[in-house]
């Protein structure tokens, strides 16, 4: 996208107490337009004001995609622009009058400008060829507890947003913004919010490491439905096109699972996404479905997951039942159990996965090693997720290791640890950037590569390739600082004797300045009344 051509919202630093006051950008506008749009929420919580927010995006969005592409109909003489068929073949909704942008940009100061928004939603909803829309979009714009003025504010904010070019742009702009607004109010939230939101990085890293390129992508949580967009960016970026991949998932947060829907349809992408508030374990809405990529960041840690209900589940039947006091292991052989004959899956579990061995967990990861089903563990930092500070890592399973065009790496395991990798954010954020991203990905690429253009090797501190005999010795724990030891020091030159020379110098001045300071304090005491003398 040209972001050249579009004019975009910047809130100058003199204007902050003034949302309304803005010039045009074309760089950050996503954070200046969110701060913007923060300020005006009052004394509504982020968990309310997101939705109401996101809603007026989603809106924005599909009247905007809808008018773009009407107008390019009416200069059709061979076309129909009052035909819904003609919208659905561009994967455009239809949008009735009542519910296009400009009618609410110009009701925006209407005292009932909340119920027209609700009128809104709902027309959109009730038009036949919008079938994937029914029960997906917000409608309680018109309660009496939301402010009004607010909403003609957010109209009026959104309204700025210059949507000129063609449809891919508008939806790429969108998009951006919608994404960018899903991470602030998961950041709003803190631990709420990695409910529905995992963070870009994390997500980034995953995709660029199993890089899904064709065929099915599944995740069994899928939140908000950031692992499939990340996964349709890595095929455009890489010169694909989107239908090569079919997206499926399940949400049991039917709030979380509307966010998912209005965020697909953002970007534009076309995926069955299923919801019921018993979840994938208990009530498996794709039981049939193997997939040739899983990706998926599950809860972590969770007790309450139905395995009283599951003894005798199938998925269970090759590693065992998982411990009815945390899900982690019942996640992974659910993933394993929906995965392709040669597909891969990467999953964000909690550091304790890697080496529990409580309740059974520790014979389920042995038979799992065993099976050759664990093809790359990854250690993350902590702070890197909204929802805990505690650290994380990767699993990246594959039920074929000799197979999908890389090399025979059967009986063996590749270990990274990035936990010293990422940056702070903010005080209590870290994240990694695209170089950091490249190097846990494209070391994974080389390790697994038939002929790779730079070899692999170890890097202690970093890498090492693990065969299967030095995990039993082990103990089938698969914690990376284990196998990848210590980063090899660099040499500065310094010979020995001087090194030893100066450390042994410093330590006597020190030594020196410590009496000198004893002596000091005890003068200092002597001298109070009552004091040691």
């Amino acid at each position: 996208m040209d972001v050249s051509r579009l004019h975009v919202l910047h809130v100058k630093a003199e204007d902050r107490d003034n949302p309304m006051s803005v010039q045009t950008s074309d760089l950050g506008f996503e954070a200046d337009l969110f701060k913007a749009a923060d300020r005006l929420r009052g004394n509504l919580e982020p968990s309310e004001y997101k939705h109401v927010v996101l809603g007026l995006v989603f809106l924005k969005y599909i009247s905007e995609a809808f008018e773009t592409y009407h107008a390019q109909l009416v200069a059709d003489e061979y076309a129909d622009a009052e035909d819904p068929e003609e919208y659905l073949a561009e994967n455009i909704f239809w949008v009735p009058v009542e519910a296009r942008w400009t009618h609410l940009r110009d009701k925006a100061r209407d005292p009932n400008i909340g119920k027209l928004i609700d009128d809104a939603m709902e027309a959109i909803e009730k038009v036949p060829a919008n079938e994937k829309l029914k029960g997906v979009l917000p409608k309680n714009y018109a309660r009496a507890t939301l402010n009004k003025e607010m909403l003609g504010d957010l109209i009026d904010l959104f309204s700025k947003i210059d949507m000129r070019g063609d449809a891919s742009e508008a939806r790429d702009l969108l998009g951006r913004v919608y994404e960018y607004f899903l991470s602030g109010f998961a950041s709003s939230e803190g631990k709420r919010g990695g409910e529905f939101f995992t963070p870009r990085s994390v997500v980034r890293t995953l995709v660029s490491m199993l890089e899904p390129k064709k065929g099915r992508v599944y995740d069994p949580c899928c939140g908000s439905g950031g692992m499939f967009i990340q996964s349709e960016n890595f095929i455009e970026d890489h010169g694909g096109r989107r239908d090569d991949i079919s997206v499926y998932g399940q949400e049991i947060n039917h709030t979380t699972w509307r966010l998912a829907m209005m965020n697909l349809a953002v970007q534009g992408i076309d995926a069955e996404i299923k919801w019921n508030n018993e979840g994938s374990f208990i009530r498996d809405e794709l039981p049939d479905l193997r997939a040739d990529y899983i990706l998926a960041n599950p809860p972590f840690n969770i007790s309450d997951w139905g395995q009283e209900r599951l003894i005798d589940d199938a998925r269970w039947k090759k590693y065992g039942t998982p411990p009815k006091g945390n899900a982690n292991y019942a996640w992974l052989q659910h993933i394993l159990h929906h995965l392709a004959p040669r597909g891969t899956a990467g999953v964000v579990l909690a550091n304790g996965s890697m080496s529990s061995q409580q309740s059974g967990e520790g014979n389920i990861r042995r038979a799992m090693i065993e099976a050759d089903k664990v093809d790359c563990m990854v250690a993350l930092p902590g702070q890197l997720f909204y929802s805990t500070q505690i650290p994380a890592c990767l699993w990246i399973l594959a039920n074929e290791k000799s197979a999908n065009g890389h090399r025979d790496r059967r009986g063996e395991v590749l270990f990274i640890d990035a936990r010293q990798m990422g940056h702070m954010v903010d005080r209590v954020r870290r994240d990694f950037d695209d170089s950091e991203i490249d190097k846990i990905a494209d070391t994974y690429h080389r390790w697994r590569a038939k002929a790779p253009d730079q070899p692999y090797k170890d890097e202690p501190g970093f890498c090492a390739s693990a065969d299967l005999d030095a995990i039993r010795k082990h103990d089938y724990v698969l914690t990376p600082g284990r196998y990848v030891g210590a980063a090899d020091e660099k040499d500065d030159g310094v010979p020995f004797d001087e090194k030893f020379a100066a450390l042994a110098a410093q330590l006597d001045a020190q030594l020196t300045e410590s009496a000198r300071m004893a002596d000091l304090i005890r003068c200092t005491l002597s001298r109070i009344p009552g004091g040691p003398q």
